[in-house]
């Protein structure tokens, strides 16, 4: 740490006295431009289902989606992410809905970049929503464990990858945290001349306690069960790990990188923006906006300030952008300057 001058001639709160220095001196800026909103699209028309879990959080059909996007657009949040929710009756053991080219997330695409062709339109890559048994890979079924298989996976992530860039998906994100997914992907991608589809990399994804809600609202808990992802999303006490995953997703070809969750990793963050120097983004995910709306709905916090320091903190970290489900609430407290 760089020496500073002595109390009474160093008074650090003579910058902090009015709001012109306080700004002048500020060292971080959150805007709309940071943002990315994570939505739930569902089949049908005309349809809206609320989240339980996640209050303000709504599944949407395709119709409603545009509304969404427009909103979205006209607020300054650059970016959606889509999540789909599959019914129970295109969930079978190999995903093979997942790279249908009618499916619900391509439909979804090609919608959305015929409405809004400037909208930047993120798809997930991973099958838990297609799978009968939740998990983010292909299983053996004779194998009592129920292991992910690493390899096999590997292919229909492709496969899936292709069919939402051949949609017309500016960015393909691989939430499965497969080992050398990033390269198959890549591979694919460029082979059949997709070379401008970006990657966003879940690359530190922790098998954390924080996705409930996210999974109630894509409907992947009541197959998942009592299953769990630890073997392979990471642990929850390790650091190390995650720069070189990164680090192997740099050399496989990603675009963007991933911290997932947020708050309770914003080390992570910081590790991996100074040490890698690479675009980093981190998913305010479904269980710490629940948090901040459950507390704000009890009178415990206020909601709005707690979200948006929440997002602040982020930046502060390092992320370059942030996956929220806060971000049409916070464009908009910043465009009215509330």
């Amino acid at each position: 740490m760089r020496p500073t001058g002595a109390f009474p001639a160093t008074r650090m709160r003579r910058m902090r006295r009015d709001d012109f220095s306080r700004r002048l001196m500020r060292e971080n800026v959150l805007t709309a431009n940071d943002l990315i909103y994570p939505v739930f699209v569902l089949d049908g028309e005309q349809r809206t289902e609320s989240v339980a879990s996640m209050p303000g959080v709504e599944r949407v059909s395709i119709d409603r989606l545009l509304h969404v996007a427009e909103e979205a657009l006209t607020l300054g949040v650059p970016a959606l992410a889509l999540f789909p929710v599959i019914d129970a009756a295109g969930k079978t053991d190999g995903a093979e809905e997942a790279w249908n080219p009618d499916g619900l997330v391509p439909r979804t695409v090609q919608a959305l970049k015929a409405r809004f062709p400037e909208l930047g339109v993120i798809t997930d890559v991973a099958l838990d929503p297609y799978t009968s048994h939740g998990q983010d890979g292909l299983i053996d079924p004779q194998d009592p464990r129920g292991y992910v298989m690493n390899d096999e996976t590997l292919e229909a992530l492709a496969k899936q990858a292709l069919c939402h860039a051949q949609a017309g998906a500016d960015v393909v994100a691989p939430s499965d945290m497969m080992d050398g997914r990033i390269g198959r992907i890549r591979t694919e991608l460029d082979r059949a001349g997709h070379i401008h589809t970006r990657i966003l990399a879940y690359s530190a994804k922790y098998a954390s306690s924080f996705y409930g809600p996210f999974r109630d609202a894509v409907g992947s808990a009541g197959n998942l069960g009592k299953g769990n992802k630890y073997t392979y999303q990471m642990d929850p006490a390790n650091s190390d790990e995650a720069i070189r995953e990164v680090a192997l997703d740099i050399a496989e070809g990603a675009d963007m990188f991933m911290v997932k969750p947020g708050m309770p990793y914003l080390d992570i963050v910081r590790r991996v923006k100074r040490e890698l120097e690479v675009p980093t983004y981190v998913y305010q995910v479904s269980g710490e906006y629940a948090m901040l709306k459950a507390a704000g709905a009890n009178g415990w916090l206020d909601e709005k300030a707690c979200a948006m320091e929440a997002l602040l903190s982020f930046k502060r970290a390092g992320a370059d952008g942030i996956l929220t489900y806060y971000a049409l609430d916070a464009a908009r407290w910043m465009k009215s300057g509330a």
